[in-house]
């Protein structure tokens, strides 16, 4: 296992809609779910999807266990929702892309999902609250989608900004350490 770098917004890589895992699930698809969730761990965060550290396949890992519980990895090969509730649930958002930029997102509430796990087994489940919440912000950065993108144009730029003037920031003192 290997500790990736995260792609930050507003790295165009983060555009680019993922393709699927084709053939079944190999031991390289194994290995890049080990590398992801060693990497989110150490970020530290509960869901990230294998665009966001440059490889553009429909692939995801979460974990939404609290620290002091056991570990609860799940793996999403070709993750597709098949069913969205109605009723809608807001939920603070962050992104491990877009770091220190938290905002309000309402989506589905419940989702029937099917995906391929970490041995190649398809999976259909229903999932809801933080698990449909994480499952949907995640598929969303397989087609190219940030949550910010469900934020009004206003806070959009806004955030963009910050993420632009950080990276200025970063790069300066880079630089003067050289």
């Amino acid at each position: 296992m290997a500790l990736r770098p995260i792609l930050v917004a507003p790295d165009p890589r983060l555009k680019q809609k993922s393709a699927p895992v084709e053939g079944g699930v190999t031991d390289a698809h194994r290995a890049l779910m080990d590398d992801m969730l060693e990497t989110m761990y150490e970020a530290p965060g509960i869901g990230l999807a294998a665009v966001q550290i440059g490889e553009p396949l429909r692939i995801i890992v979460m974990d939404l266990s609290r620290d002091e519980d056991p570990k609860e990895p799940r793996y999403l090969v070709n993750p597709e929702i098949l069913w969205a509730s109605d009723e809608l649930f807001t939920y603070e958002e962050g992104c491990l892309s877009v770091p220190d930029i938290y905002d309000d997102v309402e989506r589905p509430n419940k989702v029937k999902l099917r995906y391929l796990d970490y041995d190649g087994k398809q999976i259909e489940e229903d999932a809801e609250g933080l698990y449909a919440v994480c499952v949907q912000h995640e598929m969303d950065h397989l087609e190219g989608v940030l949550f910010i993108d469900h934020l009004s144009r206003l806070k959009r730029e806004k955030a963009l900004q910050r993420l632009k003037k950080a990276k200025r920031d970063a790069d300066d003192e880079k630089a003067h350490r050289l």
